[in-house]
């Protein structure tokens, strides 16, 4: 399922506040993070031009089929 990973910079009080809000809903955080992404792109999906495949690579989507 997983083949990449994705390293971004937070603030330190704003990945503790994250962590323990994931921990007291019992869900791991990087889970949460997949489910976020997943959403964004459905929701902004149209907004990628279909002739421009190595944005919409950047953006994870290949063809129709969205990863």
């Amino acid at each position: 399922m997983k083949d990449v990973g994705l390293r971004i910079r937070v603030q330190r009080e704003l990945r503790e506040q994250f962590l323990a809000v994931c921990q007291a809903q019992d869900k791991a955080a990087a889970q949460v993070l997949r489910e976020f992404m997943r959403a964004y792109v459905r929701e902004h999906e149209s907004s990628v031009d279909p002739a421009s495949p190595h944005e919409n690579e950047a953006r994870g989507i290949h063809g129709n089929k969205k990863i």
